[in-house]
């Protein structure tokens, strides 16, 4: 019923390319949440950043049409049942609003399943390499930087709430995903196979094993996450700005208050 392309190339892990790639973000992901805490202006910050996910938005929305068009129709890539095509809207609504539930949830993704993405990645070409190429990059190392300069940046931190709330939205969307690999025969979420090239579920046994494996490592991962966001608000014993699923250290908001 329902067809694959075949691509016309693919990345070599950790060639020229990946290993670039990967420098620069290195690079950003130390330096972004820097320049973001020592800004004399925090709300003139903050409008970049809400731009920032409005760009962020449009090049999602653009690259699903683009991959929605008969030319570039894939079962196995165009519909938007990956975490990652998930987590691209999750963390541009995160920029542009700021809603706990948006920040906490790109915060766990963006840093463990999206992580696996930059540094195993799984890209093949079938129309445009540079195209496919640049936007596989931008949005996978967005979805990474955005949740650090949230969290180490503008201060935002996850709680216990947050934890559970993420891991139940996980499940969910693993469950959707399972729904449409059933239906289409697609591998959304490598939910019903691991990948055709080497990834970090490898290392977990076959299918179906690797996802119950998977889901303990997440839960132990993100539960080591949040602990030390916790122990210290219980060290401090602060009152802070709290939002669902992650509160806002107050040295922030005294800033913001300076500059109102």
């Amino acid at each position: 019923m329902f067809s694959a392309v075949v691509p016309i190339a693919r990345m070599q892990p950790y060639g020229v390319e990946h290993v670039t790639v990967l420098a620069v973000t290195v690079v950003l992901l130390v330096a972004l949440p820097i320049v973001v805490r020592r800004a004399p202006d925090v709300r003139r910050v903050e409008r970049w950043i809400t731009r920032a996910g409005w760009i962020m938005l449009g090049a999602t929305l653009l690259w699903l049409a683009w991959g929605m068009l008969p030319s570039n129709w894939d079962i196995d890539e165009s519909l938007p049942f990956h975490f990652s095509d998930a987590l691209r809207l999750v963390t541009a609504i995160a920029l542009i609003t700021r809603s706990g539930w948006a920040i906490v949830l790109s915060y766990f993704w963006g840093l463990t399943l999206n992580l696996q993405a930059v540094i195993t990645p799984d890209l093949n070409y079938f129309q445009v390499p540079p195209l496919e190429f640049a936007m596989y990059w931008l949005l996978h190392v967005a979805a990474l930087l955005a949740p650090v300069v949230l969290i180490w940046g503008l201060g935002f931190q996850p709680t216990w709430f947050g934890y559970g709330a993420a891991f139940a939205l996980t499940v969910g969307w693993a469950a959707v995903a399972l729904v449409a690999n059933s239906v289409t025969g697609a591998n959304y979420g490598y939910l019903s196979r691991a990948p055709a090239g080497p990834s970090i579920l490898d290392a977990l046994g076959p299918w179906p094993i690797y996802i119950a494996w998977e889901a303990l490592l997440v839960a132990a991962v993100w539960a080591l996450m949040t602990w030390p966001w916790t122990a210290r608000r219980l060290r401090a014993r602060a009152s802070l700005d709290d939002r669902l699923g992650l509160v806002r250290r107050r040295t922030t908001r005294a800033k913001l208050a300076l500059h109102g």
